[in-house]
């Protein structure tokens, strides 16, 4: 969402973003406060599990859970680029000079919600939380879609209690030290890597990947965890209508903490920080969260007020911000406009082991990137995003280590002719005269898209429909749920499917993960499995960042490529509408828990 951020120095010392307050002070929701604050919110599509190792990677609820659960570290809100803050540790972390070792001190008397799982005791916060928590990716039993993130640093010994589970079918052993994760006293936490990786210091401001949660709650909750998310953070769950509502509200234990940022210069971070100073965290009282899935009634909910601020659905941007301002009628309002380049990629994936698109013969590979060469990136950019995007060359997003601008590959390219070149090359031909091309042994040809039912949806097969036509590919689509989409893709059961991956760190080797073999059925939905590749990855991933990374990562891209088990279209550009009534939003490009930060004036909008 801004220029690339360098990586943060793990020894560098700031000035703290959050502060707890002395125990003297007391906060607002303990006296008598003033009129009752809401935050509403809209979700364009539905949350999964409230568990984080049951996520999916799903955007959606991962944001709901960062403002329940709390990592050790976190972002500075307002700063720019983006800079590293303790959360729930003490400071920064002690790096080993070989980038393998992380040790974090947490501070005491920070406390967990109270829920009927602790007995009527208030629970602190302990170093061993932290253990456990990482610990519950590996357990087998919960199958977590995003333990490749913890296998790829091969933190010594959890593999093989993980192997040790699935052998004997056994419960995973939580009680047993392992070398790559201890509590070395109460507040003291140790992260031994099998590998060096100083960006794994991003990880720990992912409150998704490194949110403590208590065993206690799992335990008494068991196979429902998913719907009793208990953490440090500033709220706590309140009501969960599936797929519906969810309502947050105010943790009434949470500890005070002050705002006490650097912002960037910019008038949006300025006027934020004149409104957050002196002012006790978290402002609002409630966040209310409606899922509405089509785009129209968003828009319009925004409009009659029921919203303090929305991320224009794409197919309404030209509406919104005509070439990139704002609507007149919505400034008449004191609506403001918040416009943002984001780092992430959209894109469609091929699965790899799919009999019709998958493989790595050169007529598998050539069918691919025929198909890529035949799809109107450019068309899909201006109909779908309103032109608030720029042309994806590669997986590597903006703003994050190994983007660069003045690469340019076939990814965005759009030839017709070059893909029925290819096509009819490598024997794609019209065999029995009906007008489709077929397979070269004969058989029939089908292309087959995994696809949502809402509109942007639908907009976006028109346009495949129509460019696999231009070129005799015959195309049909299968529409399902997202969470049934990613069950599906998982299982490995699509042959095509497509969404957007967006950063939650400034590191861009997350991008060159999601193909990376070992990942495959996680992050690796095409289940992309190429040596060459897989050894580019590792060798990146273990350097600091600087020109012999940025070297490999290139090298990495160009076969991405030339293999296309990706189709990336774009980067896109994020515009939020913001309401007059709302305070200090100014969203950040990676930090996901920034609820508290918000305020909003009582009584505005539309009330229910």
């Amino acid at each position: 969402m801004h220029d690339q951020a360098p990586p943060v120095n793990p020894t560098m010392r700031r000035r703290l973003f959050l502060q707890t307050l002395p125990a003297t002070v007391a906060t607002p929701w303990a006296a008598a406060a003033g009129p009752r604050k809401t935050l509403r919110l809209a979700f364009g599509s539905p949350e999964t599990s409230f568990d984080p190792v049951q996520t999916n990677s799903d955007s959606n609820t991962a944001l709901v859970l960062c403002n329940i659960l709390e990592s050790p570290l976190g972002y500075d809100y307002l700063a720019r680029p983006a800079q590293l803050v303790p959360v729930t540790a003490a400071a920064l972390p002690e790096v080993s000079a070989d980038g393998r070792s992380f040790t974090l001190r947490l501070q005491p008397g920070i406390h967990f919600a109270d829920d009927p799982a602790f007995k009527g005791r208030p629970r602190e916060l302990v170093a061993q939380d932290y253990v456990y928590s990482i610990q519950r990716f590996f357990d087998p039993r919960w199958n977590s879609s995003d333990l490749y993130l913890y296998e790829s640093l091969q933190l010594p010994g959890l593999a093989a209690r993980r192997d040790q589970a699935v052998k004997t079918r056994r419960p995973f052993d939580y009680d047993r030290p392992v070398e790559g994760l201890r509590a070395l006293d109460r507040y003291t936490l140790r992260i031994t890597l099998g590998v060096p990786d100083r960006r794994f210091i991003y990880l720990l401001a992912d409150a998704q990947m490194m949110g403590a949660v208590a065993r206690e709650v799992v335990e008494h909750y068991g196979d429902d965890i998913g719907a009793h998310p208990v953490g440090t953070g500033a709220f706590r769950l309140k009501v969960w209508r599936r797929s519906s509502r969810i309502v947050l509200e105010r943790s009434p234990g949470h500890r005070g903490t002050a705002y006490a940022g650097t912002p960037a210069d910019a008038p949006e971070a300025r006027a934020a920080a004149a409104h957050l100073a002196g002012k006790t965290l978290p402002l609002v009282d409630e966040v209310v969260i409606d899922v509405v899935e089509e785009a129209q009634p968003r828009w319009l909910s925004f409009l009659d007020g029921s919203y303090h601020w929305l991320e224009v659905p794409t197919t309404l941007r030209a509406l919104a911000a005509p070439n990139g301002q704002l609507a007149p009628y919505l400034a008449r309002r004191g609506i403001t406009l918040q416009r943002q380049p984001r780092p992430d990629m959209v894109m469609n994936f091929f699965f790899m082991q799919h009999p019709l698109v998958g493989g790595y013969a050169p007529q598998k590979v050539a069918l691919r990137r025929a198909i890529a060469l035949a799809f109107d990136s450019a068309a899909y950019r201006r109909d779908l995003l309103s032109g608030f995007a720029i042309p994806a060359q590669s997986t590597i997003a903006p703003g994050t280590s190994g983007y660069d601008p003045d690469y340019r590959s076939e990814m965005s390219s759009y030839s017709p002719a070059r893909a029925k070149a290819l096509l009819e090359l490598y024997g794609y031909v019209d065999r029995n005269g009906d007008g489709w091309r077929d397979q070269p042994d004969g058989r029939p040809l089908e292309l087959v898209m995994a696809t949502q039912s809402s509109q942007n949806d639908r907009r976006s097969n028109e346009i495949w429909k129509r460019c696999m036509d231009a070129v005799g590919l015959k195309m049909r689509f299968d529409i399902s749920t997202w969470p049934e989409l990613l069950k599906k893709s998982r299982a490995g059961s699509l042959m095509m499917w497509g969404y957007s991956w967006a950063a939650t760190s400034p590191d861009g080797g997350f991008f060159l993960a999601i193909a990376y073999g070992p990942n495959a059925s996680e992050s690796n939905d095409p289940r992309f499995a190429l040596p060459a590749f897989d050894r580019l990855f590792e060798r990146q991933r273990v350097l600091p960042d600087g020109p012999e990374r940025q070297a490999l990562m290139r090298r990495a891209k160009d076969l991405l490529v030339a293999y296309m088990p990706y189709k990336v279209h774009a980067h896109t550009q994020r515009l939020d509408v913001v309401q007059p009534w709302t305070r200090a939003f100014w969203r950040h490009p990676f930090m996901r828990d920034y609820w508290r930060f918000v305020d909003v004036e009582p009584g505005q909008g539309r009330r229910e």
